[in-house]
């Protein structure tokens, strides 16, 4: 959505269950998050760069840093925000329409996307300018 803020960006609660043989989380389509989960990835062994520097026109996302700690800094062109996961069982619940960067991985970071979409090079804006001008139409 065009319209989406920073503030529409949330960190959920990630269903947990632990006994003495350790925790399970669980994430459920339509359950646990708005959408229905077309596609997974993660990122890891990621150097000291930073990631991300796209937005998504349709694409809805969440954020799990199942290993480790990133940053993800939300941008919708007005106001940016930064979220720090560092526990797997904490997630950034990311609507369609916002700027996102990726930052300050820590060694052995993993961090796994649920998208409610499949991969489509159409869907990203890749420049900052052109996402910019997206907002404003």
């Amino acid at each position: 959505m065009k319209n989406s803020t920073v503030d529409d960006c949330k960190i959920i609660d990630i269903r947990r269950y632990t006994d003495s043989r350790g925790y399970l989380s669980v994430v459920e389509n339509g359950i646990d998050i708005p959408f229905d989960i077309k596609r997974i990835y993660y990122l890891y062994m990621v150097p000291e760069v930073a990631r991300g520097a796209h937005a998504h026109k349709e694409l809805q996302q969440l954020l799990i840093a199942t290993s480790g700690s990133v940053d993800v800094i939300m941008d919708d062109g007005q106001e940016k925000k930064t979220f720090h996961l560092d526990r797997p069982w904490k997630g950034l619940l990311i609507p369609s329409g916002l700027w996102r960067d990726l930052e300050n991985f820590s060694g052995g970071a993993v961090l796994m996307c649920l998208a409610s979409e499949g991969y489509d090079e159409k869907d990203y804006i890749r420049d900052y300018q052109e996402f910019l001008n997206y907002k404003k139409q």
